[in-house]
């Protein structure tokens, strides 16, 4: 696709995939395929678990062409490559198809000029580097969530995409889910009335790593997959061999993630978030929980709204006239009447996707923001590690979300960034 073309044609061919059993790339509304010169041309990082149902997702849509792939993993590689041809084989006569180039390196991939927007689906730790590197390549970016390992590496992500004016979107998928936006339409149209407490249920942070070294898979560059993080022996446990004989467990240690806080914190979070207008801030003050007196983790705002780490399916928003509880599937109004009203023109409406892959590859088009744009992930994903570090330093926090620094605590803002391993290092912006 050339890019200076993209805004003129903002409403080229909206389709959705739809998934059935054994046929992943079923397209939702019949159309004919976008030619060449109009497709968006993309590249695959990190094509895990997650990564794979990306690209599939991707793929099956008639506007979008995958030229490349890059993966630690040479099993992975090669099966993501043949995912591709695969796929574009359907679409020749002669059922053969060959153009899809594999890399070792994320970085030989984000320097083809003929991509225009890439898929990141790599561990945590290295969201920052792989995504600041590609919005400086001038590529538009799809990141899973959650944004990336610590704070500042969260507003480094914001100021590259802003200065390289890139389309960002978080895999935070739960904004382009009805049920959701329906919940925070109502709570900040009022129908609940004055929001007093969020209760948000997620599981809680990463530890420390103690596993044995095992031997590594000769498919795998282990030093690579570390990149940024402190060395250590390889375990199947944090990196599984082949396509993946298990889920693999890396998010459940500090050096490549927060645990399920940042995990599924940055869909739950980012929904309170979305329903309490904190898209541009977030809170000021943080309490640690106390197993004594059994307290949970605790967020207070400046709005006088108290948030609690659990004590909900997914997201229950109290307030003074009734309460909302919203998850994947399930709706709960307390009373009824709340949820069954209809909007009305005056209340308030919020952005409207019904497919998160869609709602990028519009925005690549028409150049304006997706529903979660770099700065939503940025505030959602600092939610998630303020609790971690009040939980692991068990230390009580107030927090200035304008200029996202801890207040009174010199100590505490050391814990904004992470050292990183030579010779990775964040990409000057």
């Amino acid at each position: 696709m050339r890019k200076e073309n993209a805004i003129s044609r903002r409403d080229f061919l909206r389709t959705a995939v739809a998934f059935a059993a054994g046929t992943p790339y079923v397209v939702a509304h019949a159309a004919e395929q976008a030619a060449p010169s109009d497709r968006i041309v993309m590249g695959i990082i990190g094509p895990g678990i997650q990564g794979q149902h990306l690209l599939r997702s991707f793929m099956g849509f008639r506007d979008t062409q995958f030229v490349a792939v890059a993966e630690v993993s040479s099993v992975r590689r090669q099966n993501a490559r043949d995912l591709m041809e695969k796929r574009y084989a359907e679409e020749k006569k002669s059922g053969a198809y060959k153009g899809c180039e594999m890399y070792g390196d994320f970085r030989q991939l984000l320097a083809r000029k003929d991509i225009d927007a890439v898929i990141i689906a790599v561990p945590d730790h290295w969201h920052a580097i792989s995504a600041i590197t590609a919005a400086k390549e001038g590529k538009d970016v799809y990141c899973e969530k959650p944004l990336c390992l610590t704070i500042r590496e969260a507003r480094a992500m914001v100021n590259a995409v802003r200065k390289y004016k890139r389309i960002f979107q978080t895999g935070s998928q739960q904004r382009s889910e009805s049920n959701f936006r329906l919940a925070c339409e109502l709570v900040r149209s009022g129908r609940i009335g004055k929001v007093v407490q969020v209760n948000v249920g997620v599981g809680g942070p990463s530890g420390d790593c103690n596993l044995p070294e095992e031997p590594i898979p000769p498919e795998l560059d282990w030093n690579l997959w570390l990149g940024p993080a402190p060395y250590r022996g390889y375990n199947k446990e944090i990196c599984p061999p082949g396509l993946y004989d298990f889920y693999p467990n890396w998010r459940n240690y500090k050096d490549y993630s927060g645990g399920m806080m940042t995990d599924w914190g940055a869909h739950h979070f980012d929904i309170a978030q979305w329903g309490l207008g904190m898209d541009n801030s977030g809170p000021v003050e943080i309490i640690p929980p106390d197993t004594q007196k059994r307290t949970p983790l605790t967020y207070k705002y400046a709005n006088s709204v108290v948030m609690y780490h659990g004590g909900a399916n997914g997201i229950l928003f109290t307030g003074d006239k009734g309460k909302i509880e919203v998850n994947r599937g399930y709706f709960k109004a307390d009373p009824e009447s709340i949820g069954k009203e209809p909007l009305g023109p005056n209340d308030v409406h919020l952005y409207d996707s019904n497919n998160h892959y869609r709602n990028f590859l519009d925005c690549i088009r028409s150049r304006k923001l997706p529903i979660c744009d770099v700065e939503v992930g940025c505030r959602s994903v600092t939610v998630c590690h303020l609790g971690n570090l009040a939980w692991w330093n068990k230390r009580h926090l107030r927090w200035d979300p304008v200029n996202e620094r801890f207040i009174g605590d010199p100590d505490a803002n050391n814990w904004l960034d992470r050292a990183k391993r030579a010779p990775w290092k964040m990409p000057e912006i």
